[in-house]
């Protein structure tokens, strides 16, 4: 083995973390016996050598030398390295991906070409390993020919061969998700595929075998479910309940690992993951623990993924789950309920509702996912009140969570609790607030609550007083002048002056920002402020002068002193700087209206949201929106990320008669699905709070102009 590994100049090649020297040594580790040091070279082959999915000239040098460890029945552990294999050699670089690669790529891109060559050409030996006595090889060996194989025709009969006679469950339902990618792949074969696992999911099968072939229905051909998918996913389900409660696995099955017979004394300080991968491995591991069924979990994600958008499927599916006896499949009905909700709009009131209920579990971490589902549902959370505010009650210590590192923030049963602006909160921010560290989000909480927090101004303002002006002002402060400003406490003012005056150099442009902002919302109730904010003015141009003449304008309705600044912003460098002077000057309405030509000027600027933030602000000062709607529409299309803004200036236009161009658009929206801001693979904490906010927005736009209109 490894014939020829000393004759590669590894020297001369680099990995992600400099030269590839160490690279045979990790080969090597690859085969060794000590299941430690396997792990560890595993981990320094994902980390560096095939680091986030690169390749590099290295990488391809491995290629044969992975073969060689894969196709020796003597080497441990070897799905790993298929694994490793199939994800090399995985990459599918289509015509469009190359259409959009530059010449810094242009060597990543050929690198990627030549591995799928190199992996796709030896992929044959992996026919065999589907019989191979390791049943790790053989879980792998089917997606790595799915994935590599070029000739569709010589995998799928082996899939069916395989399954026939395959006792391991884990590998029968990695034959059928192999099935599934092949029919990704080769759309011709789709139909044939479908027919298959259609058989395997309707006869009389083992019921994790029939839902893996509804799962990978769902991802290949969804048009080929049954109508009464949602039935018969219930009803496999109760069938593996039921399983469990009479201690028997399913039949021609092994048990799963977490199921074993217990090994020997000292077997889990060996094994114990010290490694990247190792921990990877833990998780699931440690997930699975107690459950028959640990990979129901991921068939019902893929069964999702591929219902797609059948929204109301879905909800009914995770409906009956949520009303299981099994906390293990509440708890992954919770976790997918969240994923749902946060890309799809739908009526969730009894979804939501059932997730409230988690809340009471005896189970700490279906509780707890509970929780952060409800955080992040703002007032789509309100079905589930009464569970949060009893939850709330019953768990003071959960007020406020501890970091290891970083200030304290708030429980997530009292974030949600505060975001639906329920008075059942403000017992547990008053605890926050006598805290010695506040948390750090307090601030936004006592926002959502509005006048139900009014009662908190006394103590934000004396805490505020406490606040020693030095490097860390900005952090022990900025939580306290959030929730005065949300309450516009005007009493504060004096409070609020004292930091504005005595700012640290450090972050101080950042609390200066902040104290303006609530002097600005006390409006003439910070009187005591003027001859400060007046100072600051003298400074135009700069982001500060521009915050203190807002803040003027608010308090004293200055006009003429204010004006002078925000027109010098609008000539700022930086665009955020131009677009803050450009809100500042809507705030005037008709008495900025000289501004107009300026900021028409702006509204071919190509900064985006500067174009729009000037758009409706023309129009705020002009009180014509004939040239400020196409702006705002363009910008629409072209940046989805702008919609709430935009659509908050056309409920205020009432621009959005029958048959508009913005009539159109907010029809379109509101046709929708999906959540204008879903996004795959990533997600934001207010992600479903903007969008219920544009479709309320897009709803009242189209109803007439029943917002404020132009600032007068």
């Amino acid at each position: 083995m490894f014939a020829g590994i000393d004759e590669v100049d590894w020297a001369s090649m680099e990995h992600a973390y400099g030269p590839a020297d160490d690279v045979p040594g990790l080969l090597q580790g690859l085969a060794s016996a000590d299941p430690a040091e396997r792990e560890g070279a595993l981990d320094g082959m994902y980390g560096a050598v095939h680091h986030q999915g690169d390749v590099y000239a290295c990488t391809l040098a491995c290629i044969p030398f992975l073969f060689e460890l894969v196709v020796d029945p003597a080497v441990p552990d070897r799905g790993g390295i298929v694994e490793l294999l199939t994800s090399i050699g995985g990459i599918d670089l289509d015509e469009d991906d190359e259409d959009e690669i530059d010449e810094d790529e242009i060597e990543g891109a050929a690198n990627y070409a030549m591995a799928a060559a190199a992996v796709t050409a030896g992929a044959g030996v992996f026919f065999a390993l589907m019989a191979d006595e390791d049943p790790g090889v053989r879980v792998s060996a089917p997606l790595a020919l799915a994935t590599l194989h070029g000739n569709p025709a010589l995998v799928l009969p082996l899939l069916r061969e395989r399954l026939a006679v395959e006792p391991d469950e884990e590998v029968r339902l990695a034959l059928v998700e192999a099935a599934g990618r092949v029919a990704l792949r080769h759309r011709p074969l789709t139909g044939q595929i479908a027919d298959w696992l259609s058989r395997l999911a309707a006869e009389a099968y083992p019921p994790g075998l029939r839902l893996a072939a509804l799962a990978q229905l769902a991802r290949c051909a969804p048009q080929a479910l049954p109508g009464d998918v949602v039935r018969m996913v219930a009803g496999l389900l109760r069938q593996l309940r039921s399983a469990a409660a009479a201690g028997e696995a399913e039949p021609g099955s092994r048990p799963c690992e977490a199921h074993s017979e217990p090994e020997p004394a000292g077997a889990e300080e060996r094994a114990a993951p010290v490694t990247l991968v190792g921990q990877l491995r833990a998780m699931p591991a440690e997930e699975g623990a107690g459950r028959t069924a640990p990979w129901t979990a991921d068939l019902l994600r893929t069964l999702h993924v591929g219902l797609d958008d059948r929204v109301a499927e879905r909800t009914a599916l995770l409906t009956d789950q949520l009303c299981s006896p099994d906390r293990w499949q509440r708890i992954d009905a919770v976790r997918m309920s969240s994923g749902l909700i946060r890309a799809w709009r739908g009526s969730y009131a009894e979804l939501v509702r059932l997730v409230g209920e988690q809340l009471g579990a005896a189970e700490p971490r279906l509780a707890e996912a509970a929780s952060h589902v409800l955080e992040e549902l703002f007032g789509l959370a309100a079905p589930a009140a009464d569970a949060l505010a009893a939850r709330v009650a019953a768990d003071p210590g959960a007020w406020v969570k501890e970091w290891a590192s970083g200030p304290p923030g708030l429980g997530s049963p009292v974030k949600a609790l505060s975001r639906l602006g329920d008075a059942r909160a403000v017992p547990a921010l008053a605890a926050a607030l006598e805290r010695p560290e506040v948390p750090h989000d307090v601030g936004f909480a006592i926002g959502y609550l509005g006048p139900a927090a009014r009662p908190l101004a006394g103590a934000l303002r004396r805490r505020l007083g406490e606040v020693g002006l030095d490097e860390g002002a900005y952090d022990r402060a900025s939580p306290l002048l959030a929730g005065l400003t949300a309450l516009r406490a005007g009493e504060a003012a004096p409070e609020v002056l004292r930091v504005l005056r005595g700012a640290p150099e450090y972050r101080g442009e950042w609390l200066r920002t902040a104290a303006l902002r609530a002097l600005g919302s006390f409006g003439p109730a910070a009187s005591c402020a003027v001859p400060e904010l007046r100072a600051l003015i003298r400074r135009p141009g700069t982001s500060a002068a521009t915050e203190a003449a807002e803040a003027l304008w608010a308090v004293a309705g200055d006009a003429a002193a204010v004006l002078p600044v925000l027109i010098e912003g609008l000539q700022a460098e930086y665009a955020h700087e131009r677009r803050a002077a450009a809100s500042a000057l809507g705030r005037l309405g008709a008495r900025a209206e000289v501004t107009a030509p300026r900021l028409r000027a702006l509204l071919g600027h190509e900064e985006l949201w500067l174009r729009v933030d000037a758009a409706i602000a023309l129009w705020e000062v002009s009180g014509r929106a004939r040239e400020s709607v196409p702006v705002l529409l363009a910008a629409w299309e072209q940046n989805r990320h702008v919609r709430v803004r935009v659509a908050e200036c056309l409920a205020r236009m009432g621009a959005a008669g029958a048959g508009s161009d913005a009539a159109h658009v907010l029809r379109a929206e509101l046709a929708s699905v999906r959540r204008h801001n879903a996004m795959d693979g990533g997600y934001g904490s207010h992600d479903t709070y903007e969008d219920e906010k544009l479709l309320a927005l897009c709803r009242r736009a189209l109803r007439g102009n029943t917002g404020k209109g132009p600032t007068t």
